[in-house]
């Protein structure tokens, strides 16, 4: 279905302007969504805030579906707030990025959004690549791309390596990513198989502390946490079958069936934790998606069934001793056995020329099987009544969810539509939220978090002005959040407003500009036990109320594109109190691209061009400021050799 055709808030960044972007970190790419912000941690860690706040924790992940064609990163109740460094986002076809709920065609995870990353069509784009960056801080990438293409067969096999040492100290990170393609269509039958790999080894750099302290130049390249790392892998293989079982001048229907596999391994220190324990978790999965869909003359529909089952392990352990209720050894050691099943239909009817409905409805089933493979209860020894770490007993638990969703689009006249919809997202407990307990709570009452939405937008074009204007109120129930208590509760409200605005207005062939912007106020609507104090409508701790970023582009002659972007992002508090925060900053980033003859391209990317001190994140916690710390300016050249 067409953008213009759908209720959904939905960006799309293609694949010319992330190879512009040639993107360090996915939040320079998420930065040009309305309401998007990627935070950055140190070297490839992020949290992420799609028409949110940033949320943190266990379950934080839970809100946003990341997805690599259509297929979650990770596993419902397994996810990992950093998991887009699994997909391969550099070398992607597109980017799409669905801003608000979309449980009924996603499933459970899709609350504040979505993210799914497009893998490239080589019978559309066969064409092949190498390059090689290098930049500011010994930063390097090589990448590739190749591809064989026949009548009904098309291989392609693309990858980069990268290297980071690191501008704070003990810091950096090696990565690797590599896809591997095979397609395949004869007549009405179509099918894509890909597998994915990727691994990171990262020495991470913690958080600085002090207030201001990112604007401290020995503080900036200070690293409190010389000790902490990350080492992950993650491997995905899926194959999408596409038959079209007939097709007349009025309509079409069409079956599609996608089996997949997953698997990640993932071993790092807390650093941000006092104590500093070692988590190493782990989760295979194997399911399939299908899809029946059938298009007439005025309605449309699509109906099918997603299943999954996944395997799930966590351990900490802590080689020294901290306190009598933090002890060495191991915290925690279980397994969970998961299963999911979710039926949906979707409709589309054109009730008029003018008029397009949307409806759908979705239901998800999934249940865990968790098993401790550690003595239940205390990981303390038995006179220690306060004890950090309590492990559950053996048990069965289940979730059930229904997700509706009802859209309307009205075509006013040729350049203008108005656009609505009503729906509702949620997301079932993390197993971490639920087996991981602490402070003395032996079992966690929750339920799933769900999320009612409305919004209402207006898209077209005046003269030569593209424009997408949207609205959007959120009320969130059931709230699942860690406590003054350290105790796991679900019974959370909060409340979510706000406008996003794209503009693209081109001033003639050569000079355009761009931009992308949100107005948003994300509270608190009762009184959480975060704190000793009321914070009921207080403002939520890392909710930027202004974002904006605008780029004017500058194409002087055919091979060659300027770019000078300018991105705001607005001051927030820190603590649920509302009595810390960080003021914002404003980044300037200049890029360009010049052909150097028919297959040899030049690529400079200047980063903070005006040396800004700030924080890529701001926080308070255990009574001190804290600050993941931006770079200072930084400078990257690419040189690309296009394959015959």
């Amino acid at each position: 279905m067409a953008l213009k055709d759908t209720g959904m808030s939905l960006s799309v960044v293609a694949e010319s302007e992330l190879n512009l972007l040639g993107h360090q970190h996915i939040n320079q790419t998420v930065a040009r969504i309305p309401g998007g912000w990627i935070s950055r941690g140190n070297g490839q860690e992020h949290l992420s805030a799609l028409r949110s706040p940033v949320l943190t924790g266990a379950g934080a992940c839970g809100a946003f579906f990341m997805a690599e064609d259509g297929i979650s990163l990770r596993a419902p109740g397994f996810c990992n707030v950093n998991q887009l460094f699994d997909a391969n986002t550099e070398q992607a076809g597109r980017i799409e990025v669905i801003r608000g709920p979309g449980s009924v065609l996603y499933g459970a995870n899709a609350v504040h959004g979505i993210i799914n990353i497009i893998s490239p069509d080589f019978f559309d784009s066969p064409t092949g690549y190498i390059s090689q960056e290098i930049g500011s801080e010994d930063y390097y990438r090589s990448s590739f791309r190749a591809s064989r293409t026949g009548e009904n067969h098309a291989f392609g096999l693309y990858g980069n390596v990268s290297h980071d040492g690191g501008y704070q100290a003990n810091s950096g990170f090696e990565q690797q990513k590599a896809n591997l393609v095979h397609q395949y269509q004869l007549g009405d039958l179509s099918v894509k198989t890909m597998f994915s790999a990727s691994h990171i080894n990262q020495q991470t750099a913690g958080f600085i502390r002090g207030q201001n302290a990112y604007k401290d130049e020995t503080l900036r390249r200070s690293n409190p946490n010389p000790e902490a790392f990350r080492d992950s892998h993650a491997w995905r293989m899926y194959s999408r079958l596409e038959w079209t079982l007939d097709r007349t001048q009025n309509s079409h229907s069409q079956v599609t069936i996608t089996p997949y596999l997953r698997q990640t391994r993932m071993e790092f220190l807390q650093h941000y934790l006092p104590w500093q324990s070692l988590e190493e978790n782990s989760h295979k999965s194997i399911g399939v998606k299908t899809l029946y869909s059938r298009s007439g003359q005025d309605i449309g529909w699509h109906s099918g069934l997603d299943a999954e089952l996944t395997r799930g392990e966590l351990t900490e352990t802590q080689p020294e001793a901290f306190s009598a209720n933090i002890p060495r050894g191991d915290h925690y050691d279980y397994k969970v056995n998961s299963r999911s099943i979710s039926p949906f239909v979707d409709i589309n009817w054109q009730a008029s020329t003018k008029l397009i409905l949307n409806a759908g409805v979705r239901y998800d089933h999934i249940r865990y099987d968790y098993n401790n493979r550690l003595s239940d209860g205390s990981a303390c020894e038995a006179q220690i009544t306060n004890c950090r770490f309590i492990r559950p007993t053996d048990q069965i638990r289940s979730f059930g969810h229904w997700s509706p969703r009802l859209g309307l689009v009205y075509a006013a006249n040729k350049q203008l539509s108005l656009y609505s919809e009503l729906s509702q997202g949620f997301r079932a407990p993390h197993t971490s939220e639920l087996f991981r307990l602490q402070a003395g709570q032996q079992s966690a009452d929750l339920d799933t978090e769900k999320l009612n939405s409305a919004q209402f937008g207006l898209r077209g074009s005046f003269a030569k002005l593209s424009y997408d204007l949207s609205l959007y109120h959120m009320d969130k129930s059931r709230f699942i959040f860690l406590d003054t208590e350290r105790q796991y509760v679900g019974n959370g409200k909060t409340r979510h407003s706000g406008l996003e605005l794209s503009l693209i207005y081109p001033f003639n062939d050569q000079w355009r500009l761009s931009f992308a912007g949100s107005l948003a106020r994300h509270k608190y609507a009762n009184d959480l036990q975060l704190s000793n104090n009321s914070i009921n409508n207080n403002e939520i701790d890392t909710a930027p109320k202004y974002m904006g970023n605008t780029r004017l582009s500058w194409t002087p002659a055919v091979g060659m594109h300027w770019e000078l972007e300018w991105l705001h992002l607005g001051d927030y508090y820190l603590d649920p109190e509302n009595t810390a925060s960080y003021p914002g900053h404003d980044l300037f980033h200049l890029r360009g691209q010049v052909s150097l003859g028919d297959r040899l391209e030049l690529s400079l990317r200047l980063l903070n061009l005006f040396d800004k001190d700030y924080a890529e994140r701001a926080d308070f916690a255990f009574g001190s400021y804290r600050y993941f710390v931006g770079h200072p300016r930084s400078l990257y050249l690419t040189v690309r050799y296009q394959l015959g």
